[in-house]
């Protein structure tokens, strides 16, 4: 095996065999419809960003679905805490992500955080990221690995004219990175997402876990493809920032003012701002991850100030 081979089977990068699928599972009958949708990935332990994603819901016309497609818990290493986050996801649809796949396991398969992170996130953070799950893993009740564990990887909804797949990483792998912003730019891209719509069906994919926020719009053989990142709704995704990111698929405009957005065959495609309590979270955070401790290292400057990262790139 290569130096390269060896990094990518270690924990925290290599991708488990049942994190796959194939694109063509998507092409089935809705699993539910809905005029609005709510999609909020990476929650990550967040219950602020929680309580206001409901808050903004309720502030809908009509009461919108929520999804959480993945990895709301991850912070939330502490007895309470975790519950806290249990009860509030259970009173809506959700997937199971890397981070909850990972923690649901009864023995472990060396996947470490489940992230299969690429060749260019270093060491350090990898290393960190699996000392976190294996703080989280520790909190977790029997019973509820086994309710994670069943959680579905997608879901396939319908919001007007179009089918939409909820996603936690790509059209092919839980934790799959090709629905991140660099990679729906790369020279490689339209013909695997136009393999994919054609499988699939799927007019409009909505996804998380690169934990950058991306909209992209595409015009393929095989027909047209949206796809919407919505990054983290638990964490500042922009330069200068502090707010989480929700997605809203909706059949009326938000009652709330979108970062950016499409309309698409009468179906209106949205960023949202998560105005989370922000000393609120820092607080429970800290008290959980002090300085020095593998969580403050890794999000710390993230959650203060954002990632090096603009709402351009986002919308490129």
């Amino acid at each position: 095996m290569t130096a390269a081979a060896q990094i990518l089977d270690a924990p925290g990068r290599m991708c488990p065999i049942d994190y796959v699928y194939p694109p063509s599972v998507l092409a089935r009958a809705p699993d539910f419809e809905a005029e609005t949708l709510y999609v909020a990935g990476g929650v990550y332990g967040n219950l602020d960003a929680l309580d206001t994603i409901e808050r903004m819901a309720g502030v809908e016309p009509a009461p919108p679905a929520i999804v959480f497609n993945g990895d709301f818990h991850w912070f939330d290493a502490d007895p309470d805490w975790f519950a806290a986050i249990e009860r509030g996801v259970a009173e809506h649809r959700a997937l199971r992500g890397n981070i909850e796949t990972e923690i649901a396991r009864e023995y472990d398969v060396g996947a470490g955080c489940g992230c299969a992170y690429p060749p260019d996130v270093g060491e350090d953070t990898v290393r960190r990221s699996n000392e976190i799950q294996n703080a989280l893993r520790t909190v977790v009740p029997a019973g509820t690995r086994v309710r994670l564990g069943a959680l579905p990887m997608h879901l396939v909804a319908r919001v007007g004219a179009l089918r939409v797949g909820i996603v936690h990483g790509d059209a092919a792998s839980l934790a799959g990175w090709r629905f991140a912003h660099d990679a729906l730019d790369g020279a490689k891209a339209r013909a695997w997402l136009d393999a994919v719509r054609a499988a699939s069906r799927i007019d409009l994919f909505s996804s998380t876990h690169t934990c950058l926020a991306a909209l992209r719009d595409f015009v393929l053989p095989s027909g047209r493809l949206t796809a919407i990142n919505n990054g983290s709704a638990g964490m500042a995704n922009f330069s200068g920032s502090t707010f989480g990111v929700v997605t809203r698929i909706g059949l009326t405009p938000s009652p709330h003012r979108p970062l950016y957005g499409l309309v698409r065959d009468g179906v209106h495609i949205d960023a949202l701002a998560v105005e989370f309590d922000l000393p609120a979270f820092l607080g429970r955070f800290l008290a959980r991850w002090p300085e020095g401790s593998p969580a403050h290292k890794s999000y710390f400057r993230r959650i203060v100030a954002g990632p090096e990262y603009e709402i351009a790139a986002a919308t490129r």
